[in-house]
């Protein structure tokens, strides 16, 4: 069993992009891309390097609603995205005998409070594309700015799946247990993974960012009882 999750992203680049402009309405957004090492798949034993990604909305100006960086304090509404890669078995010879599980991506909403110096956030997200199922996720950050360009985020994460999401990634079922070397198990939902984020960002200008993120967790529950 394998119950720590170490994922480590560095020198990610993150240009402001423009989609919509027009005077009234606006959408931009920054995504980045960066060297990145952590598990191959959700529970894996070893540590993979490969390409990270990072996606964040800046500015929303459409009609009566709006959104924009470093808006001011208090409570607040926004998207909540996530995807999560493949798992095929042919690419890890321990898997040998469990199905491929699709990638997945995620889409939902998030409730957030900001403060100067900390940040906490609720989310609910739906599979919309692989797993099909509901998970959520809590957390927060303290929030450091020793400069005007540069700032570090330090709190945690505790992320809820419910059952069918808990067996995508954690449960072994009678037919994949007859040709593989795992026995049974039928994962139910709760808190499957509790982790502690740290993030450094540095504006190297108005539209580029540096950013290297370091994430330690624990498996929880039928997460960290899967064989």
């Amino acid at each position: 069993m394998f119950s720590r999750i170490l994922t480590t992203t560095a020198l990610i680049a993150a240009p402001a992009f423009a989609v919509a402009q027009d005077g009234q309405n606006e959408v931009s957004f920054r995504f980045g891309v960066g060297p990145t090492q952590g598990p191959g798949y959700f529970g894996d034993a070893d540590l993979d390097v490969g390409v990270g990604y990072k996606f964040s909305i800046d500015t929303v100006k459409v009609g009566p609603i709006s959104r924009e960086p470093g808006g001011a304090s208090g409570l607040g509404f926004g998207g909540s995205l996530r995807f999560i890669g493949g798992r095929d078995a042919a690419d890890f010879e321990e898997l040998v005998g469990l199905e491929t599980i699709d990638p997945a991506l995620e889409i939902g909403g998030k409730i957030n409070y900001s403060a100067q110096y900390y940040n906490l956030f609720a989310s609910l997200r739906y599979g919309a594309v692989g797993h099909k199922s509901f998970v959520s996720e809590i957390g927060g950050d303290m929030i450091y700015r020793p400069s005007d360009n540069f700032r570090v985020t330090l709190g945690p994460r505790f992320l809820w799946g419910d059952d069918t999401y808990a067996n995508t990634y954690f449960g072994v079922t009678d037919a994949e247990s007859d040709v593989s070397a795992f026995v049974p198990f039928a994962a139910e939902g709760g808190l499957l993974s509790s982790s502690a984020r740290l993030e450094a960002t540095y504006d190297v200008t108005d539209n580029w960012q540096v950013i290297g993120t370091v994430t330690y967790g624990q498996l929880r529950g039928d997460a960290a009882d899967s064989p």
